[in-house]
C-alpha cells in the first residue's frame, strides 16, 4: 500500500471528527474515498465541499450496526469505483459512567456499534481484501483499548474487544498480503463524548453518566490533538505496513505498566502515575 495514488477508501464515521480528517488525508495522497456516516446532513454537507474542491468522493449513508448496510456500502464502492484497497473502520461512540450504573441498552448501543460495526466492516471487506491478494484494514480502537478507566469501563471492554479483533486478524491476513492496522488515540479533539446525539433507542442518558461526560468533555477541548495530526499517523502505519498507530506519547508506557502489573502478579495500579504532567 505504499502507492495510494488512483486507489479507493471507504472511511466509516467519515462526516466529522477523525473520520472526516482521515477522509482529507487520503484525498491528499491522491485516493478517491467512499464517505459513510449515519449522520445525513453532516454527510452530504462535507461531502459536497469536498467534490466543490475537486476531490472524488462519494457519500453513502450508513448505519454499521446493519451488516447489510456494510455490505451495500461494498457493492456501492465497487460500483463507482471499480475496487477498494483501503478500508478504515472508524465509526465508534464513547458512553461514560461507572459500569454499576449502565444498563442492558447501553451494552447493546456501545456493542452494536464499536464491536459490531468494526466486525461487520471486516467480514465484508477482509473476504474481497483476500481474494485480490492485497489491502488494507484500519480499525478504530482507543488508547482505552490497551489501558483501562474507572470513568469509562464499557468503552474501555469494547475499545479492548476492536484490539483484540485486529490483532488476530493481522495474524490471520498479512501473510497473505493485506495490512491491519489498530488506531489506539488518547484524546483528540472531535464529538466522540457527544455520541448519544446519534442513539436511536430512546434510552435517556442516567444522570451519572451525564456528570462523568461534562468534564471529559471539557477536557477533550482543552488537550485534545487535531483530528489531522491522527490522520497522518494512520497514513504512515498504511504506507509503512505498522500495526499499531499510537497518537501519544503517554500510550506506550501506561500500556507497558499494565502489563508489568500482569508479569508481576499484582493487583491493577494506577498506569498514568508520574506521567502526566
Amino acid at each position: 500500500m505504499q502507492q495510494l495514488s488512483g486507489r479507493t477508501a471507504v472511511i466509516t464515521g467519515a462526516a466529522g471528527g477523525i473520520g472526516l480528517a482521515m477522509t482529507e488525508r487520503f484525498i491528499a495522497a491522491g485516493m478517491s474515498v467512499v464517505m459513510a456516516d449515519i449522520e445525513e446532513e453532516s454527510l452530504v454537507r462535507e461531502a459536497t465541499r469536498l467534490e466543490s474542491e475537486g476531490a472524488s468522493v462519494t457519500g453513502v449513508l450508513t448505519d454499521v450496526r446493519d451488516a447489510a448496510a456494510i455490505e451495500a456500502l461494498r457493492d456501492q464502492a465497487l460500483s463507482v469505483h471499480g475496487s477498494v484497497h483501503l478500508v478504515c473502520n472508524n465509526a465508534g461512540v464513547a458512553p461514560g459512567g461507572p459500569m454499576a450504573a449502565t444498563t442492558p441498552a447501553d451494552w447493546r448501543w456501545a456493542v452494536d456499534v464499536n464491536i459490531l460495526g468494526v466486525a461487520h466492516g471486516v467480514t465484508t471487506f477482509a473476504p474481497l481484501f483476500l481474494e485480490q491478494g492485497s489491502g488494507h484494514i484500519v480499525n478504530t480502537a482507543s488508547e482505552a483499548g490497551l489501558v483501562t478507566n474507572p470513568a469509562l469501563g464499557l468503552y474501555c471492554a469494547t475499545k479492548h474487544a476492536v484490539v483484540g479483533l485486529s490483532e488476530a486478524l493481522w495474524r490471520e491476513t498479512h501473510p497473505q498480503g493485506v495490512g491491519v492496522s489498530v488506531l489506539c488515540p488518547n484524546l483528540v479533539d472531535t464529538k466522540i463524548f457527544e455520541s448519544e446525539r446519534n442513539r436511536t433507542d430512546g434510552a435517556e442518558i442516567a444522570p451519572v453518566a451525564a456528570a462523568t461526560m461534562a468534564p471529559l468533555r471539557e477536557m477533550i477541548g482543552l488537550v485534545g490533538i487535531p483530528p489531522s495530526t491522527v490522520a497522518d499517523r494512520v497514513h504512515d502505519a498504511v504506507v509503512n505496513d505498522e500495526f499499531w498507530v499510537l497518537t501519544h506519547e503517554v500510550t506506550a508506557p501506561a500500556a507497558g505498566r499494565r502489563f508489568d502489573d500482569i508479569t508481576a502478579s499484582r493487583n491493577p495500579t494506577d498506569p498514568y502515575e508520574g506521567l502526566l504532567g
